[in-house]
């Protein structure tokens, strides 16, 4: 019996220390082991975050190739040259600001862009621009509204080319066998965010074939706004009762 009482003494006062010394004893793998998980988690996140800058590198890179190629295509700008020459034999008041509109639009799409923001300032004149050229071309075949409102005295910033796609896309497929086509045009910002629509006619019956390598593509717009914005943005394209619509939000911080 004194036997059995001093050993069970002996555990009760030893307990503690055997508690320390098996705490001690499984201290260093678990801590090695936290060390392992969150050296690895670190080395997951920046391989996915450098490939994710890699992606929007290339995408900004085939987006710029795609658009010296097609978004300014030979034949806007032929029919642009071709307006200038009809305008002089006319000797109109038009021809300077035509002139201008053409060079600064080139100037931005080849100088310009080469940044990865511009002011917003920037791409609105350039729409402006690319709008007032289209509707010197059309005349009056083609029905625009248009209504860009923002401070020119806000330095918000935007990625270079975002929002002429989906203008040019409209011109492109809103005249073709179409009764009275109509293009509108709006764009606000309010509280940070910026609220593109743009919306035109179009003809469901229409087989028209279109040039593949013109214009970038809206599902190559959809890629670049998830790369670039993330859940900063939000895009809905619809078609609803002979009109094609597509509106845009973007938190521009």
């Amino acid at each position: 019996m004194m036997m059995h009482r001093f050993i069970f003494l002996w555990l009760i006062s030893s307990r503690p220390f055997i508690i320390i010394n098996s705490v001690l004893f499984n201290l260093g793998p678990f801590l090695l082991a936290v060390a392992v998980s969150t050296t690895y988690q670190f080395i997951r996140d920046k391989a996915k975050a450098d490939k994710l800058a890699q992606q929007k590198q290339e995408e900004n890179l085939k987006t710029e190739l795609s658009f010296l190629r097609s978004q300014i295509s030979p034949h806007f700008v032929l029919n642009v040259l071709n307006n200038i020459v009809a305008l002089v034999r006319l000797k109109s008041d038009q021809l300077e600001p035509t002139i201008m509109k053409l060079s600064s639009l080139m100037q931005y799409m080849l100088y310009e862009t080469d940044e990865e923001k511009v002011l917003l300032k920037s791409e609105v004149e350039y729409l402006q621009s690319y709008i007032d050229l289209q509707q010197q071309r059309f005349g009056n075949k083609l029905k625009v509204n248009v209504s860009l409102q923002y401070n020119e005295d806000e330095w918000n910033e935007i990625e270079p080319m975002l929002l002429i796609p989906f203008v040019e896309n409209a011109f492109k497929h809103g005249i073709g066998l179409i009764q009275e086509p109509q293009i509108d045009i709006q764009l606000s910002i309010k509280n940070n965010v910026l609220h593109f629509c743009v919306c035109n006619k179009y003809n469901e019956d229409s087989n028209e074939i279109r040039d593949k390598t013109s214009g970038i593509g809206l599902a190559n717009v959809q890629r670049r706004l998830n790369l670039l914005y993330g859940n900063r943005h939000q895009l809905k394209i619809k078609k609803d009762d002979g009109w094609f619509k597509v509106n845009l939000q973007l938190n521009l911080h």
